[in-house]
């Protein structure tokens, strides 16, 4: 064998064991690079928003709003206050041998609460959430796909995916006589909403605030009106979709529109 094969034979073994081949997570792959973060989780049988329907995203029960067991609360340097909300993450276990499954596997989260810090305690024991650590707090059957139980903290690379996302966008509508709120889930692409606007058969398009997670709110009465909705994602892109809402609507209704397309 030449010196050049030899060479290039040595840099494709130490990329197989030591980058790895991305291992899709079967939902498109991914627009971001791969970087280090830490991953813990919480035990089914404890009470806990990622587990009973909670949330700092308002999303209240997870399976009815389609997001189901693999989620995540992520620590304050990646939630962004809120925006992160709905964003899929696609991580991996690395750097150890003892508690990452064999072959490296990945698995797809979506991100759905918020991961508090303490600052009492260090980073690798119990500060994991502590800014700037980049930190993802998973529900037990997500960390099952790439860790060992008896893990405690682990490594692990992880990256934002695009988010594969069955039907159109959800709008839930709460509020009251002189105010709309709107929960926004099952958002597509990448996920995440950065602005909304809402319309009336009465009145012009009203941009509506974020009120908390994924529930935005706008000062006005909208009763016996069809309402309209415009989305703009994370990366910028824009949907509009028309009286998503017929006029009868009522409160706590959850109302279907159009989709991002990947």
């Amino acid at each position: 064998m030449t010196a050049s094969l030899l060479l290039l034979f040595l840099l494709l073994v130490s990329g197989a064991r030591f980058g790895g081949a991305v291992r899709p997570g079967g939902n498109g792959g991914g627009y971001e690079d791969w970087r280090l973060g830490t991953a813990t989780y919480v035990k089914e049988s404890q009470g806990h928003p990622l587990n009973d329907g909670g949330g700092a995203c308002g999303y209240g029960d997870l399976d009815i709003f389609r997001y189901g067991r693999y989620t995540a609360g992520l620590s304050g340097a990646l939630f962004g206050k809120g925006s992160a909300c709905g964003g899929c993450y696609e991580l991996r276990c690395v750097n150890n041998i003892l508690w990452c499954l064999r072959g490296s596997p990945s698995v797809v989260v979506t991100a759905t609460d918020f991961c508090p810090p303490n600052f009492g305690l260090a980073d690798d024991f119990g500060g994991w959430c502590n800014f700037p650590k980049e930190h993802l707090e998973m529900t037990e059957a997500a960390f099952l796909r790439v860790a060992k139980a008896k893990a405690d903290i682990v490594q692990v690379q992880f990256r934002r995916v695009s988010c594969d996302r069955a039907g159109g966008i959800r709008f839930t509508i709460t509020g009251g006589t002189n105010f709309l709120q709107v929960l926004i889930t099952n958002v597509a692409a990448d996920g995440e909403v950065a602005a909304v606007k809402v319309k009336g058969s009465r009145t012009g398009w009203i941009p509506m605030g974020r009120n908390w997670g994924q529930n935005w709110q706008c000062d006005a009465d909208f009763r016996g009106q069809p309402l309209s909705f415009e989305v703009t994602g994370g990366k910028g892109r824009t949907i509009t979709m028309y009286n998503v809402a017929p006029s009868d609507w009522m409160f706590a209704q959850t109302f279907a529109g159009k989709q991002f397309v990947q």
